[in-house]
């Protein structure tokens, strides 16, 4: 038994979400990670699985009662389940934003049924294609027509922030919305488009780096750790409740020079090609020319500081592509193939709090 409360975590074998489980469980909490691993992986869980005080479900954010079941048992809701990846949006938009939208309903109307707090993960992609910067929480949402697959993602998330601030504004739902700017960082997969991992596979295996467009867009790049830091910086302050904070670095960067000093920490005479938009995505994308977030908020509530600068998240993830690539010559799958789960769901499980397996009915998506 424990006198800490006790968490759920959606999305919780996802890239943050295992990372933010470990941290939780670190400090001597309870907690209950739900995921249908349709892109999480149960290896970013290996040690959690281990622990006394947690719990795994093998189930869905759309799956209303199991929500409510959950929600019901635990103290405090962290809310990262959510179809994320540019290439993933662009290739499964209605899916995405069906999960991205009614997840969080479901999630949203369980936790007001039982007066628990929530924190909701959302993105720098509500700001869509603004390109002034640095961005504040205020800053205006720019975006293209509704037809245009990239914004659904922008408008499904803005829906979640309107979701929470509703329900807090009519019922006293206690929300705190976070918005990421491009996390990177071990257990991140190069499958869904995140440029980073993407660049330190290529240069590790000797294959040209591809850069999407101009490659003068500039991107901000946060390591996980320092992510999961705010998150737990937040959790502990209720005055952050009501209350919405963009987590990202300012440490600015453009993909060309990206692809640069990443063919350098790689040690690697990969060559840099460019790709144009329409041939990685498609006629019709839409990006922005630049996305740097202003953090004032956040540092001036908690104190926050990143400790990882671009040199330690580039030198992760080339570390990551080596032993990546070293288990694919051994004939070994470290990365979950894209939608691997959602076939095997009909072989469903949850484990019980010390980490065994055990049956359990197929999950939705």
């Amino acid at each position: 038994m424990t006198d800490h409360p006790k968490y759920l975590v959606t999305g919780g074998a996802g890239f943050i979400g295992s990372h933010l489980v470990d941290a939780l469980l670190a400090r001597g909490e309870p907690v209950v990670a739900l995921d249908d691993l349709s892109t999480g992986r149960l290896q970013n869980l290996a040690g959690a699985r281990t622990h006394g005080h947690f719990q795994f479900v093998h189930g869905s954010v759309l799956d209303g009662p199991l929500v409510d079941k959950l929600v019901g048992e635990c103290d405090r809701v962290v809310h990262l389940a959510a179809a994320v990846g540019v290439k993933l949006i662009i290739e499964q938009p209605l899916r995405s934003f069906t999960i991205n939208t009614k997840g969080t309903e479901t999630v949203m109307e369980a936790a007001y049924r039982h007066g628990r707090p929530v924190i909701l993960a959302s993105t720098s992609e509500i700001y869509g294609k603004n390109s002034s910067g640095p961005l504040n929480e205020m800053s205006d949402r720019i975006l293209g027509s509704p037809s245009v697959p990239r914004w659904s993602y922008s408008t499904a998330k803005a829906v979640d922030e309107i979701l929470a601030e509703l329900y807090r504004r009519e019922y006293g739902l206690r929300s705190t919305i976070v918005r990421f700017f491009n996390t990177v960082g071990p257990r991140q997969s190069p499958a869904y488009g995140m440029v980073i991992p993407r660049f330190a596979r290529q240069a590790v295996r000797g294959e040209p780096l591809t850069v999407h467009g101009t490659g003068r867009q500039s991107r901000c790049f946060l390591h996980v750790s320092d992510v999961v830091a705010a998150l737990v910086s937040l959790i502990d302050r209720p005055e952050a409740e009501g209350e919405t904070f963009n987590i990202g670095s300012d440490e600015e960067i453009s993909i060309l020079d990206l692809a640069a000093r990443t063919v350098t920490c790689a040690k690697s005479a990969s060559p840099v090609e460019r790709v144009s938009y329409n041939e990685a995505y498609g006629p019709g994308f839409e990006d922005m020319d630049r996305r740097v977030p202003d953090t004032t908020k956040l540092r001036a509530l908690t104190g926050w500081q990143p400790r990882r600068n671009l040199d330690d998240i580039l030198a992760d993830a080339v570390a990551d592509a080596v032993a990546d690539t070293a288990a694919d010559a051994r004939g070994e799958m470290p990365q979950q193939e894209p939608g691997a789960a959602s076939r095997r769901t009909a072989e469903g499980h949850t484990g019980d709090t010390d980490g065994r397996a055990t049956a359990a009915s197929a999950c939705p998506v």
